[in-house]
């Protein structure tokens, strides 16, 4: 963790929606006058598209488990790199995975493959991180150790699995059946990487659905916010009784429903969103000296 050079971490599952609070946080950067240096999880996976393909047969054939949640898949040495030598200069290199035909387009490659390696702008506020290892602990790696604000988004199983295969099947062209494979094949991955960072974060953010989603390959469409809630649970630091008292009183139709969790609206959760982060962006910014710390 560093005061001179934060570090905001994303992090959840592959469908889990952290696309949501990317959006809130470059919204709430603008608001405050942050300079982010972007960068997404999926450049530090290991395998390019057909690489990886092919990785997967052997690994198969071979009784191993190989998928995008685990370290033989990431680049976790690489990933924990840039976040130390962040946190210490404000320097380090990044790169992108292209997905599609449009990213291929802005970015001269074809798609599933990685960009070079290219120095991250100089004379960033922060770092920003979305994707499946902002909080990962792994042997003698320990990203969570170098973010300064992690944040968790954990919809309820099933509604994950259901906004996977949309995304899935509807955007990037996969069958069903593909998409169930996958899912099995990450299951121990999902269970020894990527759940045990949800006890590591600052915030969790976790939206319930209000429609059924006891049968994932059966529900025709995601549940709009209007059929959800989201849960918040506040772990790092504690909150007071007034400041849960405070946020309920914001929030129409919020309840507190433990000891350090409020429950809203699904409708209401980018401005919850708004409302928790940039007290947190703020402090980290008066922190690094960029704020003057009397400013509100």
């Amino acid at each position: 963790m560093s005061r001179k050079h934060p570090i905001i971490a994303v992090t959840g599952s592959s469908g889990a929606g952290t696309s949501t609070v990317k959006n809130a946080l470059e919204h709430i950067f603008h608001l405050v006058g942050a300079r982010a240096a972007f960068i997404e999880g999926d450049s530090f996976h290991r395998y390019e598209r057909k690489a990886m393909a092919e990785e997967l047969q052997k690994a198969k054939e071979e009784g191993r488990t190989l998928s995008h949640f685990g370290p033989e898949g990431n680049l976790f040495d690489k990933q924990l790199e840039l976040f130390t030598c962040y946190g210490e200069s404000g320097t380090g290199v990044r790169r992108k995975y292209i997905h599609n035909e449009e990213e291929a387009a802005r970015h001269e490659g074809p798609p599933g493959t990685f960009t070079d390696w290219e120095p991250i702008p100089p004379d960033t506020d922060l770092l920003f991180y979305e994707g499946l290892h902002g909080g990962v602990v792994h042997g003698d790696i320990d990203m969570a150790a170098r973010v300064d604000l992690l944040i968790g988004v954990c919809p309820t199983m099933n509604l994950e699995w259901v906004q996977k295969i949309h995304r899935d099947t509807r955007e990037r062209g996969y069958k069903e059946d593909d998409v169930k494979d996958a899912i099995w094949r990450r299951m121990y991955d999902y269970m020894h990487y990527i759940l045990p960072q949800f006890s590591r974060t600052h915030i969790n953010f976790q939206r319930i659905p209000l429609t059924d989603t006891s049968n994932p390959f059966a529900v025709s469409s995601i549940p709009t916010p209007d059929q959800s809630l989201v849960m918040i649970h506040l772990q790092k630091p504690k909150p007071t009784v007034d400041y849960k008292l405070s946020l309920k009183g914001l929030i129409d139709d919020s309840s507190i429903s433990g000891l350090n969790t409020l429950v809203i609206p699904g409708g209401k959760m980018m401005y919850a969103m708004e409302l928790i982060l940039t007290e947190r962006i703020l402090g980290l910014m008066k922190q690094r000296g960029h704020l003057d710390p009397d400013a509100e």
